[in-house]
C-alpha cells in the first residue's frame, strides 16, 4: 500500500471526513484532498501531523512497514 492507500484506509477506519482530518492537522480540505489523491505530496510536518493523527509510524503511513 502507499501513502495515499494508507491515508484513505485510515480516515476511513476512523469514519472522518476529508475535512474532519485537515482541521485536525490544520490545513485545507483541498490540500488534503490533494495528498489522499496523489496531485501533491505532504511535506515533512504535515506526515508528522498525519501520523500523530491516525496514531501509526511515519513507515507505517508511507507504506515502508505493517507496523502500526
Amino acid at each position: 500500500m502507499n501513502l495515499q492507500e494508507r491515508m484513505r484506509a485510515l480516515r476511513k477506519e476512523r469514519n472522518e471526513t476529508q475535512k474532519q482530518v485537515a482541521d485536525a492537522i490544520g490545513i485545507t480540505d483541498r490540500q488534503y484532498q490533494r495528498f489522499e489523491t496523489g496531485v501533491n505530496l505532504p511535506g515533512f510536518d504535515n506526515l508528522c501531523a498525519l501520523a500523530d493523527h491516525f496514531g501509526v509510524t511515519l513507515d507505517y503511513l508511507a507504506g515502508r512497514s505493517d507496523v502500526r
